[in-house]
């Protein structure tokens, strides 16, 4: 059953900000700690003369992450041996507790915290900042910095229980792979594991996930498997050249990128996160990325994510269901998109043959039916300062209000200043950005409200996906808890491949993007007979609630509210089955319902009802192989 969280923010503010006695655990003498707000998560650091500093960290006194490395080495040279002494001395222990505007799986964040600075000395000298929050923690090495240009080294490991279960893809398709269940003893020495990497924790401990925030002025985060339950830190230009970069730029640009990147000045690393939960519900709620990710700047956005310019809403697209790749084919779309009720439409690169009055006469045309426009642009033809201002500019002439940019395929530090260069001009000329080809989402959409979304996902665009069912019940609970995701779901033809047209609508609902580009054509959307669900499902959430009946790959099922309405999406697994779900998270008070099931003689069908419920209504809902259900409760 669910439970309301109407009252969540008042209850979780209001927690002490001391640790229960009741909940403390006994520390040895040469170990320092930093304890969540609840008492329930204890990140420890334990440091000794004669080796080297180390942390595990421990959720209701249970393993999490067993004793495992850390470090920072920053050198001008290639990367030396592991220190061999260390001495860590706790500094300016703080706590934090305040919520912000946010958008995607809900419209507040929270971010409560207890931390501390941690002084270490040896063989190398810096600063480790640690938080504890009551969804898993964080950390970051701070270096105070040097004219010269140095090369930072981390010596992070993530060393994992025995008998724990993990889903993750390799970097082969980059972003865009399809997650591998294995029990960690079966991870073998050199395998490589894309971030997020979700584990289910021996013993029914719960859930955790490993991942990085705030990533800027560095390279991106990968992880390599030791085959001893381990998983060393990997910076982005030592990671393997994926098959997208390779086509795109060539063996020879991949070697240049693979060197180890210099910074000059202070160097403060990303925040390596654990996400941690008693349940899937725990786990998709995490709110560390967001939490310790810079705030937007209120030059760019005065109301943050509410600034006026930046609007979340939902696209056509034409691309992947039919449509002329012209302008009366596109004005087609716009005006399509208009009678569904979209805020968008999104143009691939054929918009680069037209004139600009051309360009002006669509996005004039899209305004008149309340459509906003966006362009499609390859991300090499952006790599300088004046390409990047001339487009932008071009963008706000003609009327332009978002840029989808394709193409980075790397997690090299120039890659990720690209992506850097590229929100703060395109914020500069408030234009609106989503990243394809790209990587993981690492807290951006919080300090650069103007990234709606981004790919990283191997989604409706992969032709040859042969089991969506299992990937689609796979990617709540793996990549989408870095953060928003483009995999422009929903299609009624072939690419559906084995699920139902059920599974398909349910999926417009569960998989967050607050740019929500659909795949299927506009004119299949409107002829289909949940179309009326379909135009009222949101881009953005104010809660969302993962159903206990959810289960990593094979079913993910969700309630979530926007305003006073609730939906309730399912997307079912490779098996038939049979739930009851009950209500309660509806409130007092009877609500119009439309409900949304499988045929079960035709997966390419729906059977519609239309009925009323309240807090007091269970659900039964039969699903076939690959189906799925959505209900909305008006």
């Amino acid at each position: 059953m669910i439970q309301s969280r109407r009252s969540f923010l008042k209850g979780v503010l209001a927690l002490p900000l001391v640790v229960p006695d009741r909940l403390a655990w006994a520390l040895p003498t040469n170990a320092e700690s930093v304890v969540s707000p609840n008492g329930t998560i204890r990140f420890e650091l334990v440091h000794g003369k004669n080796s080297p500093v180390k942390y595990q960290v421990k959720f209701r006194n249970r393993p999490v992450i067993e004793p495992s490395d850390l470090g920072l080495l920053v050198r001008t040279q290639d990367a030396p041996d592991k220190p061999s002494q260390h001495v860590a001395r706790r500094t300016g222990p703080y706590a934090m507790r305040e919520s912000f505007p946010t958008r995607g799986l809900r419209s507040i964040g929270v971010n409560q915290c207890n931390g501390a600075y941690f002084e270490i000395e040896g063989d190398a000298k810096y600063r480790l900042e640690v938080r504890a929050f009551d969804d898993g923690i964080a950390f970051r090495y701070l270096d105070e910095g040097a004219d010269t240009p140095r090369v930072p080294y981390e010596l992070t490991t993530f060393v994992l229980p025995s008998e724990s279960v993990v889903w993750f893809h390799d970097f082969q398709g980059h972003y865009e792979g399809v997650h591998a269940r294995k029990n960690i003893s079966e991870v073998k020495d050199g395998e490589w594991a894309a971030p997020p990497l979700t584990v289910r924790l021996p013993a029914d401990v719960g859930y955790a996930a490993i991942t990085e925030a705030a990533l800027m002025n560095y390279a991106g985060m990968g992880l390599r498997a030791d085959g001893r339950s381990g998983f060393k830190l990997t910076l982005g230009d030592q990671l393997p050249v994926s098959y997208p970069f390779e086509l795109r730029y060539g063996l020879s640009e991949a070697k240049r990128l693979s060197q180890p990147a210099a910074i000059r000045g202070a160097i403060k690393t990303p925040w390596r996160v654990v996400m941690i939960g008693k349940d899937l519900n725990a786990l998709v709620n995490c709110q560390i990325i967001e939490a310790v990710s810079p705030a937007p700047d209120r030059k760019f956005f005065p109301l943050g994510v509410n600034t006026k310019w930046v609007k979340p809403g939902r696209a056509v697209w034409k691309y992947l269901d039919g449509g002329q790749n012209t302008l009366d084919g596109m004005k087609e779309f716009s005006r399509l998109a208009g009678e569904l009720g979209f805020e968008y439409n999104v143009v691939e690169g054929f918009w680069q043959r037209w004139s600009e009055a051309q360009m002006k006469e669509l996005v004039d045309y899209a305004n008149g039916y309340k459509v906003g426009t966006w362009f499609w642009k390859h991300s090499k033809e952006l790599r300088t300062p004046y390409a990047r201002r001339q487009f932008f500019e071009l963008c706000n002439r003609v009327g332009v209000v978002g840029a989808k940019i394709d193409f980075f395929d790397h997690e090299a530090k120039e890659i990720i200043d690209l992506y850097q260069s590229l929100l703060r001009d395109a914020a500069e000329h408030q234009v609106m950005l989503e990243f394809h080809g790209s990587n993981k989402p690492a807290g951006e959409n919080r300090t650069w409200p103007n990234e709606l979304s981004r790919e990283s996902i191997r989604g409706m665009e992969a032709s040859r996906m042969t089991e969506r069912a299992q990937h689609n019940t796979t990617l709540p609970f793996t990549r989408f808890l870095a953060g928003p995701a483009d995999y422009t779901p929903m299609h009624f033809g072939e690419r559906r491949r084995e699920t139902s047209w059920s599974h398909q609508i349910a999926s417009a609902a569960i998989f967050t993007s607050p740019l929500l580009i659909y795949a299927a054509h506009p004119r299949n959307i409107l002829d289909n007979p949940a179309v009326e669900l379909i135009k009222n499902i949101p881009s953005v959430w104010d809660e969302t609630v993962v159903l206990d009946s959810s289960e990593i790959g094979k079913l993910a099922a969700y309630a979530r509210r926007k305003g006073t309405k609730w939906f309730l999406a399912i997307m079912n697994g490779p098996s038939p089955r049979k739930i009851d779900i009950g209500l309660d998270f509806l409130g007092r008070g009877n609500r119009r319902a439309v409900l949304v099931r499988d045929d079960m003689s035709e997966p390419a069908a729906v059977k519609i009802e239309h009925t009323t419920a309240n807090d007091k209504t269970a659900l039964s809902i039969e699903m076939r192989s690959g189906g799925g259900f959505i209900g909305m409760f008006g």
